[in-house]
Order: structure tokens, then sequence, then C-alpha cells
């Protein structure tokens, strides 16, 4: 390293140092909602870089100009901070990572990166991509629980098996810790779950499941869009990489797509790559997702922080409406089911109850104690089969009939004909999804006026 060189990396290592202080001595002390306003961007930043925008400011040019040959050198090796071009990293996205790594790695005692994507489906790609690398002719596996999203099942079961080779190794039952165990091999990479699920509203315990891939030398991947971190962290359970589709619940304006990676450092592999397993996600930002270009604009990045600031109470606003759109359902004489995690009556109730809490509410004013909150997402089955499904559909005036989930709106769906179709009627079965059911996303309408709107509905089945 020439000495022009090194000039700029002992700059940056100063300037790193000092942010690290930053993050550990102010940030990572604290509560939930304040990482979720504030991030990691500070007044001081704010002032000396910014011109005192107090909103993170959005990086719209496609690339950064560096000062001389010598500082393009060292960014270009990584040796000092960069963005160079914004498919590789952008400060706008950088706000973004910093903040919801924090966020997922809240109260787990470890060390957190994170990345963000163009989509969850991308973030899905860029997360089990490097752990899928392969020489010529090795064959690798997966395991991962049924009860997925429809995209996911396309990727994993056409995508990488049909198409690639790469066995997906389906467990049906994901509570049944043995049939995880029986799926395992030397071949087998990772695994993989989802949960809650959409939409059959699956869960299982998920500590178990960690412990059992870790026994094996195992990352374990966690699919935590539905709960978010307002109710789930699974790294705080020994989960080593998290999935989001940022473009849900977290973002439930409607207005932005995104997705994220977030992983403990280091994580548990059997892949012999140091830099990978010691940090998962500044190596998947770096290297593999520099090359597939799956990169979140910094228009998306910006907006989605200033959704994520409210996050905590725009959950417990959500969760507490859906309660009593489910309690509502399951008393209704035309509904044959209901799936709702915070019902009593769910088989998997006692489970989710010892998981998915709303964060901080012991030190909230309002509740001064730990509250249990069950998500915005349930699915049920209105009697008389799929002809009664579609009326009650067809039904909805103020119920939005859309594919998506997550929105301050309320929205509805029929898994078979839509987020599922492309699964198959066998994939479907072996998921919990049947032809008649109907998700539903709680949003922020007062619940009496989605209840009113059910009601209507349901009156239409005869």
């Amino acid at each position: 390293m020439s000495d022009a060189v090194k000039k700029y990396v002992d700059a940056a290592t100063r300037k790193l140092a000092e942010r690290d202080r930053y993050i550990r001595d102010e940030v990572k002390k604290w509560r939930f909602d304040t990482i979720a306003v504030h991030g990691t961007y500070s007044a001081q930043e704010a002032i000396e870089h910014n011109q005192g925008a107090i909103i993170e400011p959005m990086f719209l040019s496609s690339a950064q100009a560096y000062r001389d040959c010598d500082e393009m050198e060292a960014a270009q090796t990584y040796q000092i901070p960069t963005w160079a071009y914004t498919r590789i990293h952008n400060p706008s996205q950088g706000y973004l990572e910093d903040t919801l790594a924090l966020l997922d790695g809240y109260g787990a005692g470890a060390e957190t990166g994170g990345f963000v994507t163009a989509s969850g489906m991308a973030a899905i790609t860029a997360a089990i991509h490097p752990l899928l690398a392969r020489k010529d002719g090795e064959k690798v596996n997966f395991v991962a629980c049924a009860q997925v999203y429809g995209g996911t099942f396309q990727l994993f079961n056409v995508r990488r098996m049909q198409e690639e080779g790469v066995e997906v190794r389906w467990v049906s039952d994901p509570n049944n810790i043995d049939e995880w165990k029986s799926k395992i091999d030397k071949q087998t990479r990772f695994l993989y779950g989802e949960l809650p699920s959409n939409p059959g509203l699956s869960f299982f315990d998920l500590k178990k499941v960690c412990d059992l891939a870790h026994e094996h030398g195992l990352p374990f991947i966690a699919d935590s869009t539905v709960a978010t971190p307002a109710l789930l962290r699974p790294i705080q359970h020994g989960a080593d990489i998290v999935i989001h589709s940022v473009t849900k619940t977290m973002t439930s304006g409607g207005l932005t797509i995104a997705g994220a990676v977030i992983a403990r450092k280091p994580i548990v592999t059997n892949i012999p790559n140091d830099a990978m397993k010691a940090d998962f996600a500044t190596y998947c930002k770096q290297w593999p997702n520099r090359d597939s270009g799956a990169s979140l604009s910094p228009l998306h990045a910006v907006l989605t922080l200033n959704e994520l600031r409210t996050l905590r109470t725009r959950v417990d606003a959500l969760c507490q409406s859906s309660m009593k759109v489910a309690t509502f359902l399951e008393k209704h004489p035309k509904v044959a089911k209901v799936n709702y995690l915070g019902l009593d009556s769910h088989k998997l109730h006692g489970l989710a109850q010892k998981y998915m809490w709303l964060v901080d509410a012991k030190y909230d004013a309002q509740y001064g104690k730990d509250v249990n909150r069950y998500g915005h997402l349930m699915s049920f089955v209105p009697k008389g089969g799929v002809p009664a499904a579609r009326t009650v559909m067809d039904g909805f005036k103020r119920i939005w009939r859309a594919t998506d989930l997550g929105r301050i709106k309320s929205i509805a769906t029929i898994p078979s004909i839509s987020t599922h179709q492309q699964m198959g009627e066998e994939a479907r079965s072996m998921a919990a999804v049947p032809p008649d059911l109907i998700r539903l996303s709680v949003g922020g309408e007062h619940p009496d006026d989605i209840i009113n709107d059910l009601d209507q509905a349901l009156s239409k089945v005869k």
C-alpha cells in the first residue's frame, strides 16, 4: 500500500471507529422507538455534512466521485467506506440498512448487519445464493418448511430445484423436530422457515429449530415479514439470517417495494468462507449482490425510513383491530374456520404466545408490562366451499381485493387463485392452503367498519 493510499485508509479507520463508538455508546442504549425514529443519523452528521437536514438525505446520483486515484484505489478495494455506484451501495440505502439491522438485533445481545434489496423476493434470492455455491457436479440441498409464501415456494421448488438441481427438502410439519432432523445430511447448506406463515398462519418453535441447525453447523434463515421486529426478532432466539419483504407492514403506506436481509455476526455455516461467515451482510453486499444488481432505489430507501419511525405503535394498533375482527369471524355462523394466532382456539396459540410480544410494552406508559400481540394477518374459510369464498370476496365494499398485505388499507385475496396459484394443488395441500381460504390483512380503518363490511359480504352466502 502506498503512503498516499494509506492516508485515506487511516482517515477512514478513524472515522469508522468514531461511528462505531457512537452506535455502541449512544444508539444501542436507546429504546426500540428511538432507534426507529433516528437510526444512526445524528444531528452532528446532519450539520457537518448535510446542511442541517433533519431527515436523512436522498442521494439520487447514480455514482460517487473521488478526490484522486489514490482514494479511488482505496475505495474500489474496499479499504475505505464507499458507495461508488448505486447498484453496489448508496448512502440513502445505508441509513435504512443501519436502522433495520439495529431493530432486528434489538435485545439480542448480538452484532448485526444488513443490506436492502429491490423486493422481498430479491432479499430471499440474495440470502440463499451464496450459501448454495457449489463446485461442478456437487450435490447440495437445503431444508425448508412447506408453509411459505407462494413466491418463495416457486423460487425454491422451480428455480433452484427443477432448473438448477439444488434439492429442497420440504418439512410438512415444522413443529415436528424429528422431521427437520431427518432431512439433514452432509450436503445440507441451511434450514429455512417462515413465521407466522402467509397465508395459513403456521408457527413453530423457533429456538428448537435454530438449535438443531447449529448442532449440524448450519445457519437458520427466518422470514419474519408478517411479524416485523415490532413483534418478533428471530436473531434473539438463535436465527442467523432474517428476511423481510419490507414492502409489507414496514411500509404500510403502499408506495414502496423493498426487501432486507439482516444477519448476525458471525453466522453459523459449514461453508469454508471466512469473510462470509464473519459478516454475511457485508460480504453479500460487496460481492454477490454487487454482481446480481438487485439494489434498492434511494427514493424507496428514504420513503421506507420515514414509515419505519412509527412501526411499533402502528403494528400495535393493527394487532388490536385484528384481534377484534378475528373474534367476530370466529363467532359468525357462516364462517367454518378462522386462522389467527391470537385466538385461544388456534392450535398454535400457546406457541405463538411464547414468541410474539409487542416490543418494549413494559416501558410504555399505556401498558407497563409485557403484552402479547399476534399481527395483522389472518385467514378464514366461509361455509359453503369455493363458491361461498368467491361470493364473500366479490361482496366486499370497503375491503380491497388485491394480492398485497400489510397495508394501511384492509386487503383480502383468495391465495389459491392468486399468491399461491402457481404452486399447484398438491403443493398447496402440503402448505395448508385450501381453495376456499380467504386471506385478510387488517388495515388501519376502525375495526367496526371492517367488521361491518365482512358481515354484509358474508350475508350474501346462501
